[in-house]
């Protein structure tokens, strides 16, 4: 799924040979799709209604272009940095300890973990407009249906192995497959014909439509143990980028499809389009199960960050005595982490501009910034001209997105309701 850092790689289906150094080229490019691809895909099709096919589709490519690059920069510099003596670096935090020390650790850690915290808060969203759009036929009363579900995903939080949650990351994944398949075949009944699209509707729209392309490519997390997991890590770059045109690809088609079916009817989440049958009930329901099994694994990482905090703390080491009360406080900071994540999704009136939101903030750093500044302290003295041109537009270019982006982003929070409920960004007037 889409959205950062994955759980081990022994303990994640369909990245078996993960980080193993045994995964086949084949192997690998499944391993890319899954942890690229996820459910902000149903999203594209709303993008491309609201800024124009011809942007959505640019920032779509221009986001695959940026992210393949930034990916190799992370690969060149562990390279590096295992020539020099680091051994030990396997995960983004690794690689901002061995660049920049612990603050470097501590900076991608927060980064990660509101990126995870920020993927989470949509799945809760997805989940509550799809079930309510089921069961009560408006999407509004999505709020009650993730009250509803908390109590289980607090349940599922207080485990503390991903043994017996990551088989449903399977499901979730298998269901994303059927659920684009579905809407394709639906897309393709319900064609209103190329009249009813634009190739523009608003430059004010461009921020919302980059963000939510960075979302979709935001697996950044997963690079490193991505690499390490080929047998040939000298293929790596080849491999990823022929993944990066089939999903490409996978994208502008999807998006461009949903729009041409529905044109300006075309909702934040592709699936609230579809019509009120059986396979469509089916599509909707097997999605959020996957999603609802697939939200401990993706909160795990951000368990882990504050329990590790706060089992080196002075004062919880002297109010814990026993093991008993360490389980007992680690189980209620857990439950409020999730009272949190779902607390923000209740606040947050849509599924697009939320996930455009996270890619505007963390994905954009992760993804864009924080590669840019790794590779030139890794490796500015060896990097050509024009690399090191690239790097500082990488930078400039990556934070004035961040902040430009989480501008318009929050103001389309708080902005006018479409007719569907949803937001509908970049329409501000006077």
């Amino acid at each position: 799924m889409a959205g950062g850092v994955h759980p081990p790689h022994d303990e994640t289906p369909l990245l078996g040979c993960a980080g193993s150094g045994r995964a086949s080229t084949f192997k690998t490019y499944f391993n890319i799709i899954i942890s690229i691809v996820g459910a902000g895909v149903l999203g594209l099709p709303y993008t491309f209604r609201v800024s124009g096919w011809a942007v959505a589709a640019v920032c779509v490519t221009v986001s695959a272009v940026l992210s393949y690059c930034c990916m190799i920069h992370l690969v060149r510099c562990r390279e590096k940095l295992q020539k020099e003596g680091h051994r030990f670096i396997q995960t983004y935090g690794d690689l901002g300890d061995a660049a920049f020390g612990n603050w470097g650790r501590q900076f991608i850690d927060i980064m990660v973990l509101v990126s995870q915290s920020g993927c989470c808060v949509a799945y809760l969203i997805f989940i509550g407009r799809n079930v309510s759009s089921v069961f009560t036929g408006d999407v509004r009363q999505y709020c009650y249906f993730i009250a509803l579900i908390f109590p289980f995903e607090v349940l599922l939080s207080w485990v503390r192995s991903l043994s017996g949650l990551a088989p449903f990351s399977i499901v979730a994944d298998v269901c994303n497959v059927l659920a684009m398949a579905v809407v394709v075949r639906d897309d393709f009944h319900d064609f209103q014909g190329v009249s009813e699209i634009k190739a523009l509707t608003s430059w004010s729209a461009l921020p919302f439509a980059m963000g939510v392309a960075v979302y979709c490519y935001e697996g950044f997390g997963m690079t490193l143990t991505l690499h390490s997991s080929m047998k040939r890590p000298s293929e790596f770059p080849k491999t990823l980028g022929i993944a990066f045109v089939l999903i490409t690809g996978l994208y502008l088609s999807f998006g461009f499809i949903g729009y041409l079916a529905y044109g300006e009817e075309t909702q934040d989440i592709i699936t609230l389009n579809l019509p009120n049958d059986w396979t469509t009930v089916a599509v909707k329901i097997g999605l959020c199960v996957g999603l609802f099994f697939t939200f401990p694994i993706m909160m795990f990482p951000v368990h882990e960050i504050f329990e590790r905090k706060l089992l080196f703390n002075d004062w919880f080491q002297k109010q814990t005595q026993s093991l008993l009360l360490e389980t007992i406080w680690c189980n209620f900071v857990r439950a409020l982490i999730v009272l949190v994540v779902a607390a923000v999704a209740i606040m947050v009136p849509g599924f697009g501009v939320f996930i455009s939101l996270v890619g505007s903030t963390v994905c954009a750093m992760l993804a864009f910034v924080v590669p840019a500044v790794l590779h030139m302290k890794v490796l500015g003295n060896e990097s050509t001209l024009l690399t090191k041109v690239g790097d500082y537009a990488l930078i400039i270019c990556g934070v004035s997105f961040a902040m430009y982006g989480t501008y318009t982003s929050v103001r389309d929070i708080f902005g006018p309701v479409s007719r569907d409920g949803g937001e509908v960004p970049g329409d501000h007037h006077g």
